[in-house]
């Protein structure tokens, strides 16, 4: 085995991979067309949308850090004055 060889199969052993089952074709194929109009490969496509998905917060991330926001910053407004002075910004 060549030095090459090595660090691929190294590589390859500590790389995650993440086997779905049971995907629908009907799934399947547009996602393989959304893939292509994108030029990448289903595989590439998915990946990305994977990494995007994981950088945004589910509901209770988002909720955590707007309670952490609200109590940092000792806000004590209800969400009516919130959505009052929002509306008043637009006029």
């Amino acid at each position: 085995m060549t030095s090459a060889d090595h660090l691929h199969c190294s590589y390859i052993a500590c790389v995650p991979a993440v086997t779905v089952r049971d995907v629908p074709d009907e799934t399947r194929n547009t996602l393989a067309s959304r893939a292509a109009r994108n030029g990448q490969s289903l595989q590439e496509y998915l990946r990305a949308s994977l990494i995007e998905m994981a950088e945004q917060p589910d509901i209770d991330e988002l909720l955590n850090r707007v309670r952490q926001r609200k109590a940092a910053s000792g806000s004590m407004l209800d969400a009516e004055a919130i959505l009052g002075h929002r509306s008043a910004d637009h006029r």
